[in-house]
Formats: structure tokens, sequence, C-alpha cells
């Protein structure tokens, strides 16, 4: 199923939300239980399950996302969409709103419509930008020609959306956008045993001993060693490391982990990357 079908709107300026967060942030107007099933009149899109796929791990927890759209059929299928899937979800009808929560409330992510009544998409995105919000965006818009995604992504945009768009890639776009964000987090040097990996350097390691990867591998091997141990699921892996991780075959991921294990741990006797049945992988610093 396909979302931002163009329909009549409505209109509406007060924000709807989606299950309550915690006491120390902000409370709206209007609150609706997560996986409320209202659906707006003409909408035709399925309420998504409330449950993540099997093998699929949420990174962090439920994010609390705010939504700037005007149309409010679509609004309405977000805000619901985002808290069946356990997160917290404030919407704004107009752009004066929009900017209004996103300056006085700490978001996870913000999800953007371009075209809206007063500040422009554009625009809020720039004021954000302008006062040293690097909150994660990803825009939204019915606009599909190269110079319109240009002009977003100058504005400081960090992805974009065009309408009809799948509620199943939003999510993943999503997903990808927040771990990015953390990455930048992340220590320059990565070790799991006499593993080490410089991300940065594109340098890889065993003992004294250079190993070349692609750039492909080391994006991989960054990913399972930033777990620190734990497991990580192959869907993750995709929307880290692929652009469009919705268009990619799963098992691609089984192809890369297939040929580090033949560089970083064959050559030596190790066995460092393990698989976890049902889920993924984990890094081991033990030896066969």
């Amino acid at each position: 199923a396909t979302w931002g079908h163009p329909r009549p709107e409505a209109g509406g300026e007060r924000p709807l939300r989606g299950p309550e967060p915690p006491p120390t942030e902000p409370k709206a107007q209007t609150r609706t239980p997560a996986g409320a099933n209202r659906t707006p009149t003409g909408a035709t899109t399925p309420t998504p399950s409330r449950h993540p796929k099997p093998g699929h791990t949420r990174h962090n927890g439920p994010m609390h996302i705010l939504v700037v759209e005007d149309e409010e059929g679509l609004a309405d299928s977000l805000r619901r969409g985002l808290a069946a899937e356990g997160h917290w979800v404030d919407v704004a009808r107009d752009g004066h709103r929009g900017l209004e929560l996103a300056l006085s409330a700490a978001y996870d992510a913000i999800v953007l419509d371009v075209m809206l009544p007063g500040p422009s998409g554009y625009e809020i995105c720039g004021r954000l930008r302008r006062r040293d919000d690097w909150t994660p965006v990803l825009m939204l818009t019915a606009k599909d020609g190269e110079y319109d995604e240009a002009e977003g992504l100058d504005a400081g945009a960090d992805d974009y959306l065009t309408k009809p768009f799948s509620f199943v890639v939003l999510l993943a776009r999503l997903r990808a956008l927040t771990r990015r964000g953390r990455a930048a987090e992340r220590p320059r040097t990565l070790q799991c045993g006499d593993l080490t990996l410089d991300a940065e350097a594109r340098r890889c390691r065993r003992g004294d001993t250079d190993i070349e990867l692609t750039a492909r591998e080391l994006a991989v091997l960054r990913c399972l060693m930033a777990g620190d141990g734990q497991a990580v699921a192959k869907r993750d892996i995709l929307d880290e490391v692929w652009d469009s991780p919705a268009d990619v075959d799963p098992n691609i991921v089984e192809v890369y982990v297939s040929s580090l294990r033949k560089k970083v741990d064959t050559p030596f006797g190790r066995h460092s990357i393990r698989t976890v049945h049902g889920t993924g992988y984990r890094m081991a610093p033990g030896e066969d």
C-alpha cells in the first residue's frame, strides 16, 4: 500500500497526539491511544501491525516523532501508523504550529511536509539548522523533481520521500536516520579481541595484519562491531548500510557476512562473527 495520495484538505490547527510520552515531555491538547482504528473519510490505508517483523530489533526503543503535515487524512494515518509501531507522535497541521513544536520539544525525528500553510518545510528546516538543531528531518512532498529534492536537502533535510510512498519504507528511513545521528557518537576505533576497525580511516587489522575490505564490507563490519557483542538483526544491517533497504533482498547480508568471515576470521583461525539463529549476527572475540 502507498500513502500520501493527494485528497481534499479538511484543515485543522490542533495538534494530534499518539501514546502519552514520559511526564517530562509537554502534553498536547488532544490524545489518541496507540493503534486507534478510526479511519478518516476517504482513507484507504490499513492500520500497520503493532509488532515488529520476526528478527527485527528496534534500535533504542520507541521514538518521539513530530509529523508536520497539512493533509488531514495523511496526517492522521501517519499518526496512527507510527503509534501502532510503539512511537510517540505529535502532529501539526501548519507551518507555524510545526515550528513551535519543533523548537519547544526534543524529538528523535521530524517528518516534514514541504507545502504547508505558513512557513514551508524548507523554511522550518532552515530555521532549525540555523539554531544548531540537528534533529533528523525526513521531508515529504508531492514534488518529484530533482531540483525540488536538492532544495530540500540544501535546506538541511536528511532525507526526502516523494508522495505517494510506502509506510514500510518511511519506517525504514526513520530508523536509518536516527541510527546515523547516533553514529556520530560512536568511537572512531572499534575493537573485538585482536580485530580492530578504524571506520574513518577505512582500515581493518587483525593483530598486526592489515585486511583489505570493500566499502560495503567495512560498513557491515562496523554495524556488527558497534553492537558491542549483542545480536544485530539482518534488517537493521540493511537499514544502516544500504540506501534503499526496501528494494534489497535481505539475503544479501548473508553474502557479505560470508565474505567477511573469509577475510577476518578464517585466515586467522578465528570465529568472531557468530550467527544468532532467527535474528542475525553478533561479534565475539573467542577463537575456534
